[in-house]
């Protein structure tokens, strides 16, 4: 197989694009990667990409998918995908629901993993009802 190997910079601007940023877990990874093994590097980057850009599914589907299959994972990663739901145009109310759909597959610990996600990254809705 011929692919011509992707630079780290261009590596680190799908998550920009996809995310807002690369975090930092993943810099660090693609960082060692690219000095160890570039082709693999490469190659798993473009099915990660290819995986996550599908031309069947919008991105804020996408990103509410994943955010889901994390929670159930009880995965850091994901907050991420919260991220980039939002930032493809997700609700506080989608990522809830998101939220449920996992809780009813992992339990309690993806529902309260959600929790803490969405309220750091939606912190005015920690407000008490009339408060």
């Amino acid at each position: 197989m011929t692919k011509k190997i992707a630079e780290l910079d261009e590596l680190k601007s799908r998550y920009e694009t996809m995310i807002g940023f690369t975090p930092p877990k993943i810099a660090k990874r693609l960082e060692l990667g690219m000095r160890v093994d570039p082709a693999l590097v490469t190659a798993l980057e473009d099915w990660r990409i290819a995986a996550l850009t599908p031309t069947a599914l919008d991105q804020k589907t996408v990103q509410l998918m994943s955010f889901a299959i994390l929670l159930v994972q009880t995965s850091e990663a994901a907050a991420n995908h919260a991220k980039a739901a939002i930032k493809a145009g997700a609700t506080l109310e989608e990522l809830h629901a998101s939220a449920g759909i996992a809780a009813l597959f992992r339990g309690v610990a993806a529902f309260n993993m959600a929790g803490e996600i969405l309220a750091g990254l939606f912190p005015e809705t920690g407000q008490k009802a009339g408060g």
